[in-house]
């Protein structure tokens, strides 16, 4: 047994979609059975906040950053004026 699913979306976004769809040879109707199906599955996550993608090098810059600051380690300041950081940093 199969239900109907009614929704709204912008008339240009549904164009496109369908468009992508006729030039893979697959049905627009099929395209949204199958991100329901993944979706149920857990293959299909949908996050309503985007995160930043972060390379393998930046996301160990960070995670090493972040472990410093906890340990108190390669960490300069606090700084007294804006003069006294610019001095540092020109240094």
């Amino acid at each position: 047994m199969t239900t109907q699913v009614i929704f709204k979306v912008d008339k240009n976004l549904k164009a496109k979609a369908m468009k992508k769809a006729q030039n893979e040879g697959i049905a627009f109707s099929s395209i949204l059975k199958l991100a329901t199906q993944a979706y149920v599955k857990g293959n299909l996550n949908v996050e309503l906040v985007t995160h930043p993608r972060l390379n393998a090098k930046t996301r160990q810059e960070l995670i090493k950053a972040s472990k410093d600051i906890k340990e108190g380690k390669n960490l300069v300041g606090p700084f007294k004026t804006v003069e006294e950081m610019k001095k540092y940093l020109m240094k």
